[in-house]
């Protein structure tokens, strides 16, 4: 059995569905998992030149690949079916594509509203704390009790522990960043789900069956919330990366606070989540301001340009594959 794992490095919105979208076209896989998080994310994909944005459904739908909605995460039935309607009516073929676990937890419309008022940590507002919460507090509404949920519903256990076919290949597509998880971010300003590798294996994943960890991040950081995150520059540095980078968010449209690429934290998630391949996208934006500087050991390092950039985060992270990669191009 194989499963390869697509997941952020950083607070979210590194371009991760981008890289799984590019798996799913060069690797064989039998099924796309999602593994954490819900409607909160948004995962912007461009397929055969046109713009999708997702939430809920795994990037796996538009090679026709078994898209499946893991127990990891929370649905929200009226977006679920909104996304199924918007990709049919872009000519994605969804059916038969899609599924949900059965017990994955539901958003209903009270959780949404319990969230409405939430401003301490700046949450998305899509109810997924308040689901989260009444799923630890064993009252939650799993699919499986959701009627108009039942053409989609799937046994994981059955579909990747019996006897196949043919062995199931597995892309777990991640939602968020490690940044941003329960137990390893900036708690309380944190998202509600488990953003790492060990939200893998809460999908009913063996650790056994892991083969490649893809760690995608930007060649900057960005975040989405209330607590302060973006430094303070003599210039309108910062402004400029919001500009060229389109740094809004895809589920609210909010602008990303922006900051230095900080390699401290990044070879702390790297090692606590076995990853073996990176992705650092959206070089063209620092190429297009000519501007290259990260932190390292604690401090602001300015480089002279891409190549010493490049040259640079090979040499601390010599032990992983590494690529470089601009904001809407291939890998």
């Amino acid at each position: 059995m194989i499963a390869d794992v697509v997941l952020g490095l950083q607070h979210g919105d590194e371009a991760k569905g981008k890289v799984t979208h590019y798996l799913c076209k060069f690797k064989d896989y039998t099924h796309v998992l999602r593994f954490n998080g819900g409607c909160n994310a948004g995962h912007t994909i461009y397929h055969e030149g046109k713009k999708h944005v997702t939430h809920h459904i795994p990037a796996g739908v538009f090679y026709g690949i078994k898209s499946i909605i893991g127990p990891g995460c929370v649905v929200n039935p009226p977006q679920f079916f909104k996304e199924i309607e918007e990709l049919e009516s872009n000519g994605i073929d969804t059916k038969g594509k899609i599924f949900i676990s059965t017990n994955a937890h539901v958003i209903t419309e009270d959780h949404m509203y319990e969230e409405e008022a939430e401003s301490k940590i700046g949450t998305t507002k899509r109810g997924n704390g308040p689901a989260y919460r009444d799923k630890y507090a064993r009252t939650g509404l799993q699919a499986k009790d959701v009627k108009s949920l039942e053409p989609y519903l799937i046994d994981l256990y059955e579909e990747f522990h019996s006897k196949h076919v043919r062995t199931p290949v597995i892309l777990c597509e991640g939602a968020q960043g490690f940044g941003l998880d329960i137990d390893w971010g900036e708690y309380p300003y944190v998202t509600s789900s488990h953003c790492g590798l060990g939200g893998v294996l809460l999908n009913g994943i063996p650790h056994t069956w892991i083969r490649d960890v893809w760690g995608v991040a930007k060649i900057y950081e960005t975040y989405v919330g209330s607590k302060s995150f973006e430094p303070q520059t003599e210039d309108d540095f910062f402004e400029q990366v919001r500009e060229v980078g389109e740094e809004y968010g895809a589920t609210t449209g909010r602008p990303r606070q922006c900051s230095w690429l900080d390699l401290d934290t990044l070879k702390r998630t790297l090692t606590m989540n076995s990853v073996n391949k990176v992705v650092f996208n959206k070089m063209d934006v620092l190429r297009a301001l000519n501007r290259w500087q990260l932190v390292n050991d604690g401090e602001l390092i300015t480089l002279d340009d891409e190549q010493q950039v490049e040259s640079f985060i090979s040499h601390m992270l010599p032990d992983t594959e590494i690529y470089f990669s601009d904001d809407k191009h291939k890998i």
